[in-house]
């Protein structure tokens, strides 16, 4: 089955819906024009960014961070408006963490 090449990601909704239906890794393969092995290797990478996503854990892009770093990443902006505020407040949380042990070992080593 001969087809333009498409991402196996722009295939997301259709993987699950027959995920859903109970159909096998191979069979959603020979449907869509891709192997067993992609499909399920797709699925295990879907439900892993899942828990990350449900554990409020940033999913961080690929490449180089922005230089403002201002703007959210893209998994935190599906997320509802509480979930991005919690995200900012974790976030924040972390660096005064980070910052408060950093006084305390220059405090306790005496060099500021």
């Amino acid at each position: 089955m001969a087809r333009s090449y498409r991402h196996i990601q722009q295939y997301e909704k259709e993987i699950l819906k027959l995920k859903e239906q109970g159909l096998t890794h191979k069979e959603i393969g020979e449907q869509l024009g891709f192997t067993q092995k992609q499909v399920k290797e797709f699925i295990e990478r879907y439900h892993r960014k899942e828990r990350k996503l449900a554990a409020g854990i940033e999913i961080k892009p690929k490449g180089r961070p922005r230089k403002d770093g201002t703007e959210l990443p893209p998994s935190v902006q599906q997320l509802s408006k509480i979930a991005q505020l919690q995200y900012e407040i974790a976030r924040k949380d972390a660096k005064i963490k980070a910052l408060e042990t950093l006084v305390i070992s220059r405090a306790v080593t005496g060099s500021f």
